[in-house]
């Protein structure tokens, strides 16, 4: 992080989703604020009052093995509490707890973070969406050139072929 420059994207990988909310670790955000994480986590005890549920909440037992699991972060670490998480409306609260030049810079770049995973899930949708759209049809459209060399056969007087319909065989 030279210059005090956090590099967005290395920030929106440490953005993960727990009980259906973009979120980040408390400990990756004190390495981002360049401060300690129990340091942090103090400045959030003395002004809880800024911090409702849906800005922060705290981490169960079995979240926090769950995110063992899935990002490989050992047991050792020496937490004696579970680790907190904050939203992105948390995190933009964490820089007037602060109050540090960096934790400002690094509130900018963190939203920005943000910002661009919205973006970027939001075209994975639009994607997805359309790639169903496409698929229907063509499936519509095999259909239809199914039933019209199924018409070209009578007509000519071949035997009727199998069919095959999402699955499920017909004659």
């Amino acid at each position: 992080m030279a210059n005090n420059i956090v590099v967005v994207d290395a920030i929106a990988a440490k953005i993960l989703e727990i009980r259906g909310k973009r979120v980040m670790l408390d400990s990756d955000l004190a390495k981002l604020y360049e401060v300690e994480t129990k340091n942090l986590n103090k400045a959030v005890k003395r002004n809880v009052e800024r911090f409702p549920e849906d800005f922060m909440f705290r981490l169960s037992k079995k979240e926090v093995e769950s995110l063992r699991f899935q990002i490989g972060t050992s047991k050792r670490g020496g937490r004696r509490y579970l680790p907190l998480v904050f939203t992105q409306e948390g995190v933009a609260m964490l820089s007037g707890v602060l109050s540090s030049e960096r934790a400002v810079k690094v509130n900018i770049q963190i939203m920005r973070a943000f910002v661009r995973l919205r973006q970027i899930l939001s075209l994975h949708k639009d994607f997805a969406r359309k790639l169903r759209e496409l698929e229907e049809r063509f499936e519509e459209h095999d259909l239809d050139i199914h039933d019209i060399f199924e018409a070209m056969r009578q007509l000519m007087g071949l035997p009727e072929t199998t069919k095959v319909i999402r699955g499920f065989t017909q004659k």
